[in-house]
C-alpha cells in the first residue's frame, strides 16, 4: 500500500455481497436501511469495492457483521482473502458475536494467526450484548494480544429503523460510556467509536479526550449535520484522534468527502482526518 498515493483511508465500510454466491436480493433489513438512509445502497464484492476505492485513491477498511438475527451473506474468510487479493486497497476486518464464547474466541484466534485480519468489528445493539459485559472480555483479550484495533458501533443506528418495533434492535446497548470501562480495562487494545454517537455525543468525545487509546470515527453521518462540539473537538483536543468513514454502502465516500470539504476544519487538520490518523492506528506505514 502506497500512502504518499492515497487521498485518504476510509475505516468504516461493509461488505454486503459474496464472490463467491449467485447474486441475492437485498435483505429486508438492507432495504430498510436504504430507506433510512435516503440513499439506494450498492451492493458490491469486495473486489468491486477495490475497484471503486482505487479509482477513488482511498484505501478501505472493510468488514461484516457477525449477528444472530440474520446469516451472513459473507464470511469473515472470504473477506480476508479477497482484502489480500487488493492489498492496495483493502484492509480485512473480521466480526465474531461475544455469544459465541469459547468457540469465537478460537475462531477470531485463527482469523488473526492464519487470515491475517487487522482489527475486528463490533455492534452492541445488532449483537446484543453491553460492550462492558465480561462474556465479551475473552474476546477482547485476543484482540489486544494481537495488539489490533476494535471498532464498535456506538448510538443510533439504522438497522432496523423504521421497521416495526426497530426491528427488535435495542439502542441502549450502544451507548459510547460502556466502552469507558473496555478502554479502562484494555489499555492496550485501541478502540474506534464509530459514528457521530448521538443521542450520546458528549459522552463518545469524554471517553476519547480521557483514553489515550480511543478513536472517534465520522461515518454513518452526513458530514452537514455533524454535531457543532463534535466539529471543534476534531480541530483541537482531538484532532489526532478522529477518523474518516463512510459507512458504505449506506453512504458514498465522495457524498461524504464533498460535505466534509465545506466543514470549517483546518487545513492543518484535514489530511490528519483523512487519512494520517488512520495510517498511524492500523500501522500501515
Amino acid at each position: 500500500m502506497n500512502l504518499d498515493e492515497l487521498v485518504a483511508i476510509d475505516v468504516h465500510t461493509h461488505a454486503w455481497k459474496s464472490a463467491l454466491r449467485v447474486a441475492e436480493a437485498p435483505s429486508e433489513q438492507q432495504a430498510a436501511m436504504g430507506r433510512y438512509f435516503r440513499y439506494q445502497p450498492q451492493h458490491q464484492t469486495v473486489p468491486e469495492m477495490a475497484q471503486m476505492y482505487r479509482k477513488l485513491k482511498m484505501a478501505f477498511v472493510v468488514f461484516t457483521v457477525d449477528a444472530a438475527k440474520e446469516p451472513r451473506k459473507i464470511t469473515n474468510e472470504e473477506i480476508a482473502e479477497l482484502a489480500h487479493e487488493n492489498p492496495d486497497v483493502a484492509i480485512p476486518f473480521a466480526s465474531v458475536n461475544p455469544h459465541r464464547g469459547a468457540e469465537g474466541v478460537a475462531a477470531a484466534k485463527r482469523l488473526i494467526r492464519d487470515y491475517k485480519v487487522k482489527g475486528f468489528k463490533f455492534h452492541p445493539s445488532v449483537q446484543e450484548f453491553f460492550p462492558n459485559d465480561r462474556l465479551a472480555y475473552p474476546l477482547y483479550e485476543a484482540i489486544a494480544e494481537a495488539r489490533l484495533p476494535a471498532l464498535f458501533h456506538t448510538g443510533q443506528t439504522g438497522v432496523g429503523a423504521g421497521t416495526r418495533g426497530g426491528g427488535g434492535i435495542r439502542l441502549k446497548y450502544s451507548n459510547p460510556l460502556l466502552l469507558d470501562d473496555v478502554a479502562a480495562d484494555f489499555p492496550d487494545m485501541p478502540i474506534v467509536l464509530a459514528h457521530p454517537s448521538f443521542p450520546w455525543q458528549e459522552e463518545a468525545l469524554s471517553v476519547a479526550t480521557h483514553k489515550p487509546q480511543v478513536y472517534i470515527d465520522l461515518s454513518g453521518w452526513s458530514p452537514k449535520y455533524f454535531p457543532p462540539l463534535l466539529v471543534q473537538y476534531a480541530n483541537t483536543l482531538l484532532k489526532e484522534k478522529i477518523l474518516f468513514g463512510s459507512d458504505y454502502p449506506v453512504m458514498a465516500p465522495e457524498r461524504w468527502m464533498e460535505e466534509f470539504d465545506k466543514l470549517p476544519i483546518k487545513p492543518e487538520v484535514r489530511p490528519l482526518i483523512l487519512k494520517r490518523n488512520a495510517a498511524r492506528l492500523l500501522q500501515l506505514g
